[in-house]
């Protein structure tokens, strides 16, 4: 397949279309062995305008009589099987330089009028060569929220040129945030979808589902625009003509720094529906450019004061090179907690749920999982055949261990419905394994401890190396899922709970194999039952504390 990209923006490769193009392309490649590219970038070629003299209908045919650029670039045209025009949106078509490459096509064409099926208007020209087979790609950004009705010229200018649904287009609005690494999550996810639809154009034709994806909006509506306005660093009441651009805090008289137009560009992402009920300031101090900034969150949306004239909820002191370095993902944010780059004072609950606030989800529904990827895991699983054992096995040993063995029996059942994990499968075996040695005459006196003893080394395995230790497998739901399994903050919180409810189960051990020698062995089950309540107390409290401490520096 040999494929020539037509680059029309006066960006080149820095082109935010160019990135959508570079993504189909990928695409392309991966399922088409030996495909050939060739790239013309219209701002590195000289293509002056057609003059309109028509000598290449009839002086010389078929040849301009401007020595340029051109005549490679139809040359590229006859030679591709499929043609990819990438450019930005100007003034709602093509820009200009592109404009030009297009017009200077004519050679390509018979001056002769004819009427011809399938093609819009009143009367065309014949193609002086043979198209037939050829396909056309035309895709374009641009700066408004929605392609959705901006792209009018622009389709009527394919249509004339291929003839209506003769081409495949991909129009995105939002086109400036490819270049705003700030949301790069939001975008890189958008061009893997572009990258599957180059995947299935290669293969024929971009899925139904594929261009349902590709129309969804990158952000919603309201929180894009408020990015885009911010982005300028004026205020719109300040941009009118023969006005100065101003701070937007009713002063007028300064243009605001690049920190303070970051910082209203980070509050414009603020997501009001995350609103709890009571509005939160957040205060922005960034230390290496001595300049503070308040983002009041609302329940009608985020507000930046320059006065300093709230009272912080939650205090972040960082520098700006750190805090844009969070954004743009090229360091996670609770890394950089971890190295002491950033800290954080007052209220940490904002911070634990910062993705809810300024997450910039798009608007619509994302395709619907397969049921295999909705699971969830649950420690009820790995804990409720263990709790079965103590208390079963020691009211009545031979029918509680009958029961345990019946339960664990059960417990598969509910994977259907849950993912089970090796903690599952592990506790399933051990406490099998256990019923059925006390079911062959073994002490319960020596196996029960045996059992806590064993629960206890389970737990705190899961700690050695670089294992996942057991409570962040179960726990990580209620943070983002699989990635809070790269927090390393959320690994070592969880990591400290699990050692600390391993010591918790080895000394339960240890008491229920002196108590239950002793005449005070009734005992044994209420301290186990009540222990496990006060360190389930601690560890909420724990789950909180710790990280706002590492938070603050400490």
């Amino acid at each position: 397949m040999n494929i020539l990209v037509i680059n029309g923006s006066p960006k080149g490769d820095k082109s935010n279309s160019y990135q959508l193009t570079k993504a189909f392309l990928e695409g392309i490649k991966q399922e088409t062995a030996g495909a050939e590219i060739r790239e013309r970038a219209v701002c590195q070629m000289e293509i002056k305008p057609c003059l309109g003299c028509f000598s290449c209908w009839n002086r010389t045919p078929g040849k301009c009589c401007i020595e340029d650029d051109m005549e490679q670039v139809i040359q590229d045209l006859l030679w591709a099987d499929v043609t990819v025009w990438s450019f930005p949106l100007y003034y709602f078509t093509v820009p200009g330089a592109l404009k030009n490459l297009i017009d200077r096509q004519l050679p390509m064409n018979l001056p002769f009028m004819e009427e011809q099926e399938g093609q819009i208007g009143n009367g065309g020209h014949p193609s002086r060569y043979d198209m037939s087979g050829k396909r056309t790609v035309v895709i374009s950004t641009c700066g408004f929220y929605t392609a959705e009705g901006n792209y009018d010229g622009v389709c009527s200018l394919f249509d004339h040129q291929c003839g209506p649904g003769n081409y495949t287009a991909i129009f995105c609005g939002q086109g400036e945030l490819f270049r705003v690494p700030e949301v790069s999550a939001v975008t890189g996810e958008y061009l893997s979808c572009v990258e599957q639809a180059g995947r299935e154009y290669a293969g024929g034709g971009i899925s139904a589902q594929s261009r349902e994806r590709l129309s969804q909006l990158l952000l919603p509506r309201e929180t894009y625009e408020s990015c885009a306005d911010a982005s300028w660093g004026i205020a719109r009441e300040d941009a009118g003509a023969g006005k100065e651009a101003g701070t937007g805090d009713g002063s007028g008289s300064q243009t605001p720094s690049d920190t303070l137009t970051f910082t209203r560009q980070m509050a414009a992402l603020y997501r009001k529906e995350s609103w709890n009920g009571k509005d939160i300031v957040l205060e922005m101090d960034y230390t290496d450019v001595g300049e503070c900034y308040q983002i009041l969150l609302g329940k009608d949306g985020s507000h930046v004061y320059t006065d300093d004239s709230l009272t912080a909820d939650t205090r972040i002191e960082t520098p700006v090179t750190v805090w844009r370095s969070i954004a743009a993902g090229e360091i996670r944010g609770d890394e950089a907690m971890m190295q002491g780059l950033y800290h954080v004072k007052g209220d940490f609950n904002l911070m634990l749920r910062w993705d809810d606030y300024f997450g910039g989800s798009r608007p619509q529904a994302k395709p619907v999982k397969e049921a295999s990827e909705q699971k969830n895991e649950d420690m009820n699983i790995t804990l409720i055949p263990w709790i079965v054992l103590w208390v079963a096995a020691s009211v009545s040993k031979q029918p509680g261990c009958l029961l345990t063995l019946a339960v664990c029996a059960l417990v598969p059942l509910v994977y259907y419905r849950h993912k089970k994990t090796l903690y599952d499968v592990l506790s399933g075996a051990l406490v099998t394994g256990f019923s059925v040695v006390m079911l062959a005459g073994a002490d319960e006196k020596i196996m029960l401890p045996g059992s806590y003893l064993a629960f206890g080394v389970m737990w705190l395995a899961s700690c050695l190396g670089g294992l996942i230790p057991l409570t962040a497998h179960y726990s990580k739901n209620g943070y983002g899922g699989d990635d809070a399994l790269k927090n390393a903050l959320f690994v070592r919180t969880n990591r400290i709970l699990t050692m600390l409810w391993g010591i918790l189960y080895l000394l339960t051990a240890m008491i229920s194999w002196f108590l239950m020698r002793s005449a005070v062995s009734s005992l044994s089950g209420l301290i186990n039952s009540v222990a496990p309540v006060f360190m389930g107390i601690f560890t909420v409290w724990f789950q909180k504390w710790y990280p706002a401490r590492v938070a603050r520096g400490k």
